[in-house]
């Protein structure tokens, strides 16, 4: 005789999977990372408006102030920050909340994060995610020219770290669930551009 039970709870669980992926959007994918790569007590998100999960479009919402580093807004300061923090064992997440704000810290991001393995010689690895929003073009409020910038191919062609463009939830999951092992390895920063037009 030949047990169907296994077959059953396949079937149920493939349902299941399928109607979580059918419900699952670009900002609760954002938000299922944000809170994935929270679980770790070295985790930290950097940026500015953060606190009480006000900015990143309410994909912080369920993050603690503990975990957030306000910073003022100075780009470059905050990637500085970050590597700094990471060098110290934390593991940064800097939140860039306009595509052409990540121009004003290429500096910090170029030459030094990119590059802090190769020219110290292996001595210091430090790990940062990356988080570049770029702003509305087709929805309300359109955030206008200087706030809607996609840097992608620009940040792929200056940096050696992965530079991944999320548009659906799937590659959401993918880009977060690479960059937050990688970190946590010690084995590379990340960027990941995400879309208003999205969320």
């Amino acid at each position: 005789m030949i047990c169907m039970f296994p077959l059953v709870v396949c079937e149920a669980g493939e349902k299941a999977y399928e109607k979580y992926k059918m419900d699952l959007t670009y900002k609760s994918a954002l938000t299922q990372a944000m809170e994935k790569f929270a679980q770790d007590d070295r985790a930290r998100f950097v940026g500015y408006g953060l606190l009480d999960g006000k900015g990143a479009n309410g994909t912080l919402k369920s993050i603690p102030n503990s975990k957030i580093v306000e910073t003022t807004v100075a780009e470059n300061l905050l990637m500085g920050m970050a590597q700094g923090m990471a060098m110290a064992g934390l593991l940064p997440l800097v939140y860039i909340e306009r595509g052409d704000f990540i121009f004003c810290c290429m500096s910090a991001l170029v030459s030094h994060l990119d590059k802090c393995r190769e020219i110290s010689r292996g001595e210091f690895s430090p790990c940062v995610i990356i988080r570049i929003h770029v702003g509305k073009r087709l929805k309300p409020l359109f955030t206008g020219p200087t706030h809607t910038t996609e840097p992608t191919e620009m940040l792929k062609a200056a940096l050696k770290m992965p530079v991944y463009r999320v548009t659906t939830p799937d590659e959401v999951q993918a880009a977060y669930g690479r960059a937050i092992w990688e970190q946590k390895e010690g084995i590379s920063s990340s960027v990941i551009v995400e879309f208003g037009d999205l969320i």
